[in-house]
């Protein structure tokens, strides 16, 4: 086995570190301080950003008994207040995790596969996994790490255990994939498919395509698709004068596995091929595009390894969908449950726990796992490791479901609670006994165990319709709202009316584990529904009223206070108590005229203010108007100027700062002067902004779908729906999905107004929206019963349905209803 001392580090670096004393065994490489498992084998990279140095950190994991850093932000005198600490002072944190995963890399000289490409990557490394892994121990990226640090931490886990590692690569800018390309360093290449992704990144398309090919300067064997003309001529480029061998695939320009035909079924799609003069075919139970481009990548490969074509065609019929996210449902007994149960390896395990941590409205935590298959570890040791990692996690209750997982079960009994099972169904002939009650579930198996059948028991049962949340992609929007930042400006996340429909805690939870400052609610009954599930960050309430106030105070929530009667309400509420320095925000109106004091009231409010100490101003902010209207860019200033103008006379008569305030959304891009000390961003962080430039960047975070619960067809003549408001002229099919106004979906999208999405085909609304369901025409359209209905969504967006509605996104995504089911996943 090998082992990597603090001490290797530093000459790997060839650094003299800052600070030593000792020279620990390095097993874990982290950059996330909340990603800690085991503090003694941890080496913690301070990798900061342009809005947090990342070497505040390092006294924290300090505390918590890492002794390990490297950072390029950190001075002698800071060291010395860490006197056990191991300290490497870097020019880049970033490039050195790289460095020592290229190092680690080397250690080893088993086949390594590098797969690279615009869309496919994770679904084609997943599906190469379960193909291959029973003729090979195989070391993968976890999920999709496939980022300038996801890549380095997905190769540090490579073993002499192994046999084959595949590992994903992405990029989104020139210059990346050369420093990937020394991590992962690839004998063998995978293009999956050229497509538009990050093309915002480059100046033009050969330029992405250059630059993707860097991930293979040293390979020996590459795969990709020569229907692509584009690919295929620069691949060939890219070749000469390489010892490179290309294997492609596809029906142009002389490919090495020949694609004849496929043929689409209702439960999959054949494909026939040639290879070396030999027909052959293979089956796969899907039929999108997408999955059959997948597909003959993942052959390609298995044709390489020489799997034999019999066993190939077996195993390509066996392929399952990739869920490459973990789900958060509403459970029963006031559950919530997480359902990761599409694999289970000890990386993987790590991401589900974070995520379970992240969940803050139960205390209790439970976790439901399998055996780990094909670890490459002995049992004992694995069994062993994945204890103490649950042991520190302090779960409520463990259940491990597995021979192996009841031939180890001694090592789990420090845990709180724990039972054991040899099959899942033993375990589901217990479940109803097992009394779960206000508790998040954690669900972690290999596919075998079939857990869907454990998920399906524990969720709330609720209708067809549901809304998901795509939380990696409001993550993202975050990001880039963030990067538009000036320094040292925070940033409030608006999370009433629902989250804008989204949910409440489980959104709050997300931004209170992103570093969010404060979130925003219109009532306190919105803040403490927050506080009852675990949001610890400052709420400030904006629709202040008197019978709150016990609620304000008791959770400890921040009013807005907007008028004298607001005021003098709250401050005497205080006073009655014997309460001072309670913070408070201040409203002040500039041209909204909804909320807020006057400016004629400026002077009276600064001599309250001064004249007591009931209050501690931590705000003082207005409201835009119209931020996105370049019509009113001129009144949006003013705005700006009379908020700051104000302020001068309320700290004045203070002596002390506070926070101003009056950005929203739409004022972050457009009116980068008005940032001032604190933002307040809403809609966009789900994916939609007025302004051009902001949208291209931001992800679809809600998708809005429904089902068919039948299908009719229809006489020519006969009237469809409520009113006979719709005839047919012709004979024509319908279907009718289970969705309607009572779901939020508007009624002045009857008869034609409004469209759904089905099979990526559009179909108009036929006759009035009903309270629970909507006719839709699907005349000429391939449909079938149960198939899935997208609403609204990344190929349909809400701002279409919105204006077809005569309305805006807001209005769309606050009106749905509590009923329709919330599911919340992360990839």
């Amino acid at each position: 086995m090998y082992t990597t001392r603090f001490s290797d580090i530093a000459l790997l670096l060839q650094e003299k570190p800052l600070q030593q004393t000792g020279n620990p065994v390095i097993e874990l490489l982290v950059t996330d301080s909340r990603k800690l498992l085991f503090s003694e084998q941890t080496l913690f990279f301070a990798i900061s950003t342009s809005k947090k140095n990342a070497g505040d950190y390092i006294p924290v994991l300090y505390a918590k008994g890492v002794r390990s850093f490297i950072t390029d932000n950190f001075t002698n005198e800071q060291a010395k207040l860490l006197p056990e600490a191991n300290i490497i002072l870097v020019k880049n944190s970033l490039y050195a995790l790289q460095a020592v995963a290229a190092f680690h890399r080397h250690r080893f000289s088993f086949p390594v596969i590098g797969i690279t490409g615009s869309n496919g990557k994770t679904i084609v490394k997943e599906w190469l996994f379960h193909l291959l892994n029973t003729e090979f121990n195989i070391v993968r990226s976890p999920k999709s790490f496939n980022s300038q640090i996801g890549v380095p931490l997905s190769v540090w886990q490579m073993n002499e255990t192994h046999e084959l590692g595949i590992f994903e690569a992405g990029i989104s800018e020139p210059g990346e994939m050369t420093r990937l390309q020394q991590v992962i360093d690839p004998e063998i290449g995978l293009f999956t498919f050229l497509g538009n992704a990050h093309d915002q990144g480059f100046d033009n398309h050969q330029k992405k395509i250059n630059e993707k090919l860097q991930l293979f300067v040293n390979s020996k064997l590459l795969f990709y698709c020569s229907d692509e003309d584009e690919l295929h001529n620069a691949v060939q480029t890219f070749a000469i004068n390489k010892s490179l061998v290309l294997f492609s695939w596809g029906q142009k320009n002389t490919p090495a596995l020949l694609v004849k035909k496929t043929s689409r079924l209702a439960n999959g799609t054949t494909i026939f091929c040639n290879y070396h003069g030999e027909d052959f075919s293979f089956f796969i139970p899907f039929t999108d595009v997408a999955a059959v481009h997948n597909a003959v990548i993942s052959c390609c490969v298995l044709l390489y390894f020489k799997i034999p074509l019999t066993q190939l065609a077996l195993k390509m019929q066996q392929l399952r969908p990739v869920e490459m996210r973990l789900e958060l449902k509403e459970g029963i007994n006031n559950c919530s449950i997480i359902n990761d149960s599409y694999s289970a390896d000890i990386n993987s395990l790590g991401i589900a726990l974070d995520f379970l941590e992240q969940q803050q409205r139960h205390t209790k935590k439970t976790v439901i796992l399998s055996d780990l298959l094909q670890s490459g570890e002995e049992g004992n040791v694995l069994y062993k490791k994945i204890a103490a990692i649950l042991i520190q996690k302090k779960l409520f209750r463990f259940i491990g479901i597995g021979e192996q997982m009841m031939q180890y079960a001694a090592y789990f009994e420090k845990i709180n609670e724990t039972a054991f099972f040899s099959t899942t169904e033993d375990m589901l002939q217990q479940l109803p006994q097992m009394q779960f009650n206000g508790e998040t579930i954690l669900l972690k198996a290999a596919r075998i165990f079939r857990f869907e059948k454990i998920s399906r028991m524990l969720e709330q049962k609720l209708h067809q319709t549901v809304l998901e949340i795509d939380l990696n992609a409001l993550r993202h929007n975050i990001k880039i709202y963030q990067h538009q930042l000036h320094d040292g400006v925070k940033l409030m996340a608006m999370v009433k009316a629902f989250s804008y429909g989204s949910g409440s805690h489980q959104i709050a939870s997300l931004l209170q584990h992103a570093g969010i400052d404060y979130l925003g609610v219109a009532y306190a009954d919105e803040g403490v529904e927050l506080r009852k599930a675990g949001i610890r960050i400052p709420i400030m309430v904006m629709n202040t009223e008197e019978a709150g106030f016990d609620a304000i105070v008791q959770y400890e929530l921040q009013p807005e206070l907007y008028s004298f009667t607001i005021f003098r309400a709250f401050k005497n509420y205080l006073l009655q108590r014997n309460i001072t320095a309670y913070p408070v925000h201040i409203k002040f109106d500039t041209g909204m005229h909804r909320l807020g004091f006057e400016e004629e009231e400026i002077n009276n409010l600064s001599k309250e203010l001064k004249e007591t100490a009931t209050f501690n101003v931590v705000s003082f902010f207005s409201h835009l108007a119209a931020s996105p209207d370049a019509r009113h860019d001129v009144f949006t200033q003013g705005q700006g100027s009379a908020l700051m103008e104000a302020s001068e006379k309320i700290e004045a008569a203070l002596g002390y700062p506070f926070l101003k305030h009056i950005a929203n959304t739409a004022a972050i891009k457009r009116h980068p002067n008005l940032q001032f000390d604190m933002v307040r961003l809403g809609i966009g962080m789900y994916g939609v902004d007025e302004e051009t430039f902001m949208q291209q960047q931001l992800k679809n975070v809600t998708t809005l779908k429904t089902s068919i619960s039948q299908i009719k067809n229809i006489k020519k003549g006969d009237s469809i729906g409520y009113g006979r408001s719709a005839f047919a002229d012709t004979e024509m099919q319908i279907a009718t999905v289970c969705i309607g106004y009572a779901d939020g979906y508007p009624r002045l999208l009857s008869n034609g107004a409004g469209f759904m999405l089905i099979n990526g085909q559009m179909a108009p609304v036929v006759g009035k929206v009903c309270m629970d369901m909507t006719m839709l025409d699907i005349t000429g359209l391939r449909v079938e019963e149960t198939d899935e209905v997208i609403v609204f969504g990344e190929q349909l967006p809400v701002s279409k349905l919105a204006a077809w509605a005569h309305t805006i996104p807001y209005e769309i995504l606050t009106n749905i209803s509590q009923r329709v089911r919330r599911v919340y996943f992360e990839e």
